[in-house]
C-alpha cells in the first residue's frame, strides 16, 4: 500500500470521531465526488453518460465505472480538466458552473455544496477512495410511509449506512423519483407534494446505485364508516388484502357483477371462448349457491383451457420459424401445449426450459437455445420471463433503476456459456435442419471491460456449479430460480396471471419487478406467491383462487368512491379481447369457422402454431410481429383501423351474409323474431336482451319491406360491432 492510500485509510478509520469533533474529513472521488456528478446529471444518458460521451468527455452512465470516470477527469486529455494549482479555474468546474460555454447549462453553481465538494477535492490532490475504506451497503429513507391530503407536503431524509457501522445524511446527493408523478411529485431536494387526485404512489431515493422507498397515500376526501369495510364479503385471502388497501385510500368497491357477466367473463378468462346459448340458459337458471365455483372447476377441466393459456406463452417463447426452422417451432408449440394439457407444475415447466437439451426435431424446448445462441442473448430473456428482472440494461452499464451491475449480468450469463450444439446451425431465411442441444464441457464468459473470465453466479443468494466438467451449470441455476427462497420466481408468474385475468398487474409492467416499480398491493402479491408455492406451483389452482375471490366478481361500473381508481382493483377493469379470442368469438357467433394455412381444417385461431400464418384480422388486432424476437408483450389498445375492419372487412361480411352463416340458418328457421333476437344476444353477449333491446331488435323485422335474412344479418353485425362484444366486462 503506498503512503497516500495508507494515509487516507487512517483518515477513514478516524472519520467518525473527527466528524463529531467538527473536523473536516478527506474528500475522495468514489465517496464524495461521483455522487455529486450523478446528482448534477453530468453522467446521465442525455449528457456525458451517453455511449460516446459529449464533446469528447465521456463518463460511465450514472457512475457505474468509477475507475474509468476518474481517469477521464484527472488524466485524459493531458489532465486539462482539473488544476490542483488553481482549482477554481479547473475546466471541470468552469464548464459545470457555465463560466465557459456549456451545452448542459449550470450544473454546479458556485457556493453550492456540490460545487464546494468538487473544488475541495481538486485542491486536496484529487484522491481516490481506498479499496479498504467503508462502503455504502444500504440506504434508508424517513419516513417510509406517509398519508397526505391534497396539496400537503413533507421533506424526505436519506441516510447512507456504511460497512463500518457509520451513517451519513446524503439527502443532498440522492436522486428522487415518483412512481405516479400525476398523484405525487417530488423535487430535487426530496420534498414530496401530494396532488389533488386521490391514490397512492411510491417515492424512490437513489444513491450510489442503491434504492429506498417511501409509500405515500392520498385518501379520497370524506369519511367512510369502518362497518362498510367490515361488511364486505371475504371469499378468500385476496379479498382481505384488497379491502385493506381500499380502506387505507378511502375507496369503496363496485357492486358484485351479475351472473351473466360472471359467466361470460369466466369463459373468456379460462378457456378463451364464449359460452353457448344453452350453457348460458342453464347457468342463469341454476339457483345453487356454489354454481360459480362449480363453473370455474368445469372450465379448468375443459380441453380449450390448454390451448388458450398455451397461446399466451407462445408470445413469450415462440421464435421465428424462418430463423430456426418450421419443424423446430412446430415441435416447441406442441411441447408447450402438452405441458398445459398435463398441467405440469410451473417450477417443472421452467426447469425443463432452462435446462433443455436434445433434438429440435422432437417436442422439446431445446429450440429456444437454437434461436438464442450467445449467453448474452439468453440471460436477459430468462431473467425477464422467469424472475421479472430486466437485466438488458446491465449488459452495457449499471442498471439505471436497479442495483444490478455489469459484472452481475455477465456472471448470470455464464450459466449458459457451456451450451453446446451439434448440427448445421442456422441458415435464415430457411433453417430447416436438425440441431442437437447439449451441455458441453467448455465455454466461458468474459467481462467486456476487464477481460476477466467470470464464473457463474446468481444475482443474489447462492447457485454454485459443482466442480465437475460433466455438470450442467444450468441445473444449479434452475435449482436457485425455483427455490422457495427466491421470491421473484413465484411473484412474477402470479403477477402475470393476475394481469391476464384482472386487466392490470399488481406490478405493471408484469415482468419488471424492482424497487423503483413497486407493486400497487405488496402484501397481496406476496400472499398470492406464497399460496402458489404452497400448492405445488399449480397454475390451475392459482387461476381458481383468483376467480373464486369476491374481487374478481366485482362489476366494472364505478361508483362515486372509486371512479378514479385504475390500479387498486376496486372494480373490474375491462379489456379488449385478445386477437385470437375475438376472431374465434366472431366465428362462433356467425357459425362460420376460419380457415388457416398450415393448420388442419376446423382449427381455431387459438390453435395456430406460428404468427407466420396469414391473417389480416389477427394482425389488425395486435398479434405480435412475426419478425419480432420473443418475449412479446401485447398491448390492449384500440384503434380506428380495428373499428373499420369490424365494419367493412370482406371476410367478416361473408361470415354474416354467406349461405352457410348462422344468420341464414336463423332466417330459415321457424323461430319468431323475438326468439331470434334473444338467441342473438345470448350468442354475442351471453345474456338475454332487455325489453328495450327486444323492441329495437324487433323493429328490424317490422320495417316496411324488411327482408328476414337481412334483418338477422344486420342484428348480428350490430352486436359484434359493439363495445360489449369486443371487450371483456
Amino acid at each position: 500500500m503506498n503512503r497516500l492510500n495508507l494515509g487516507l485509510l487512517v483518515g477513514w478509520m478516524a472519520m467518525a470521531g473527527a466528524v463529531q469533533a467538527g473536523e473536516r474529513r478527506v474528500l475522495t472521488f468514489e465517496r464524495d465526488v461521483e455522487p455529486v456528478l450523478t446528482r448534477a446529471g453530468c453522467n446521465a444518458g442525455a449528457c456525458h453518460g451517453k455511449a460516446r460521451g459529449q464533446n469528447g468527455f465521456a463518463l460511465s452512465l450514472l457512475g457505474f465505472n468509477p475507475a474509468g470516470d476518474y481517469e477521464a477527469i484527472v488524466k485524459d486529455a493531458g489532465g486539462r480538466r482539473v488544476s490542483r494549482m488553481r482549482p477554481a479555474e479547473s475546466l471541470l468546474l468552469a464548464k459545470a458552473a457555465a463560466r465557459l460555454p456549456h451545452g448542459g447549462g449550470i450544473r454546479l453553481a458556485p457556493g453550492t455544496s456540490g460545487y464546494e465538494t468538487v473544488l475541495d477535492w481538486i485542491a486536496g490532490g484529487m484522491p481516490r477512495t481506498p479499496a479498504e475504506a467503508p462502503r455504502v451497503n444500504r440506504i434508508a429513507v424517513e419516513p417510509i410511509e406517509r398519508t397526505l391530503k391534497g396539496g400537503e407536503s413533507f421533506p424526505m431524509r436519506v441516510t447512507a449506512h456504511y460497512t463500518d457501522g457509520s451513517t451519513e445524511d446524503v439527502t443532498g446527493l440522492a436522486a428522487f423519483a415518483s412512481s405516479e408523478p400525476a398523484l405525487v411529485k417530488v423535487n430535487d431536494e426530496g420534498r414530496v407534494t401530494a396532488g389533488p387526485i386521490p391514490g397512492d404512489a411510491t417515492v424512490s431515493a437513489r444513491f450510489v446505485g442503491l434504492f429506498a422507498n417511501c409509500d405515500v397515500n392520498i385518501p379520497l376526501p370524506g369519511a367512510v364508516p369502518a362497518a362498510r369495510y367490515d361488511e364486505l364479503p371475504r371469499s378468500n385471502f385476496i379479498d382481505e388484502h384488497v379491502w385493506t388497501k381500499l380502506r387505507k385510500l378511502g375507496l369503496l368497491p363496485s357492486k358484485p357483477a351479475g351472473d351473466a357477466t360472471f359467466l361470460r367473463r369466466a369463459h373468456l378468462d379460462v378457456i378463451g371462448r364464449l359460452p353457448t346459448p344453452e350453457e348460458t340458459r342453464r347457468f342463469l337458471a341454476d339457483r345453487s349457491p356454489d354454481k360459480r365455483a362449480r363453473l370455474v372447476d368445469r372450465l379448468l377441466d375443459r380441453p380449450e383451457y390448454a390451448d388458450h393459456w398455451a397461446n399466451k406463452w407462445m408470445d413469450l417463447l415462440r421464435p421465428n420459424p424462418y430463423r430456426v426452422g418450421i419443424k423446430a417451432v412446430l415441435n416447441l408449440d406442441g411441447w408447450i401445449r402438452d405441458a398445459f394439457r398435463r398441467n405440469i407444475p410451473y417450477d417443472r415447466f421452467v426447469r425443463e426450459i432452462v435446462t433443455a437439451s436434445g433434438s429440435t426435431f422432437e417436442q422439446s424446448p431445446a429450440t429456444l437455445f437454437r434461436d438464442r445462441r450467445e449467453p448474452e442473448e439468453i440471460a436477459p430473456m430468462i431473467s425477464q420471463l422467469f424472475l421479472g428482472i430486466r437485466l438488458e440494461c446491465a449488459k452495457c452499464h449499471h442498471h439505471p433503476f436497479e442495483s444490478w451491475d455489469q459484472s452481475q449480468f455477465y456472471e448470470f450469463a455464464a450459466y449458459f456459456a457451456r451450451i453446446g450444439r451439434k448440427g448445421t446451425g442456422l441458415s435464415p431465411p430457411i433453417s430447416g435442419s436438425e440441431e442437437i442441444v447439449f451441455a458441453g464441457k467448455s465455454g466461458s464468459v468474459k467481462h467486456p471491460l476487464t477481460g476477466e473470465v467470470l464464473a457463474p453466479r446468481a444475482l443474489f443468494g447462492s447457485a454454485t456449479v459443482p466442480d465437475d466438467p460433466d455438470a450442467d451449470p444450468r441445473e444449479a441455476l434452475a435449482n436457485w430460480m425455483t427455490s422457495p427462497k427466491n421470491p421473484y420466481f413465484a411473484q412474477v408468474i402470479v403477477n402475470r396471471v393476475w394481469a391476464e385475468i384482472m386487466g392490470r398487474g399488481i406490478v405493471d409492467p408484469v415482468d419488471d419487478l424492482r424497487a423503483t416499480n413497486p407493486p400497487s398491493n405488496g402484501p397481496l402479491l406476496v400472499a398470492l406467491a406464497d399460496d402458489f408455492r404452497r400448492h405445488g406451483y399449480d397454475l390451475k389452482h392459482l387461476i381458481r383462487t383468483i376467480l373464486s375471490s369476491s374481487v374478481y366478481g366485482l362489476a366494472s361500473e364505478p361508483n362515486d368512491r372509486n371512479v378514479a381508481d385504475t390500479r387498486n382493483f376496486s372494480r373490474h377493469y375491462r379489456q379488449r379481447l385478445r386477437a385470437e379470442v375475438l376472431l374465434d368469438a366472431i366465428s362462433d357467433v356467425t357459425g362460420v369457422p376460419d380457415r388457416f394455412s398450415a393448420a388442419p381444417p376446423g382449427s381455431r385461431a387459438s390453435e395456430i402454431w406460428t404468427h407466420r400464418v396469414p391473417s389480416l384480422f389477427l394482425d389488425t388486432f395486435g398479434r405480435p410481429d412475426p419478425n419480432q424476437d420473443p418475449p412479446c408483450e401485447r398491448t390492449t389498445d384500440t384503434t380506428v383501423v380495428q373499428a373499420l375492419h369490424l365494419m367493412n372487412a370482406p371476410d367478416l361480411h361473408q361470415k354474416f351474409s354467406g349461405d352457410e352463416s348462422r344468420a341464414a340458418g336463423l332466417a330459415k328457421s321457424d323461430r319468431t323474431p323475438g326468439a331470434i333476437v334473444e338467441e342473438a344476444y345470448l350468442l354475442a353477449y351471453s345474456r338475454p336482451p332487455t325489453d328495450e333491446e327486444i323492441s329495437v331488435g324487433l323493429a328490424l323485422f317490422e320495417e316496411s319491406g324488411a327482408d328476414r335474412r337481412a334483418a338477422v344479418e344486420d342484428l348480428l353485425w350490430a352486436l359484434i360491432n359493439s363495445a360489449e362484444f369486443v371487450f371483456k366486462d
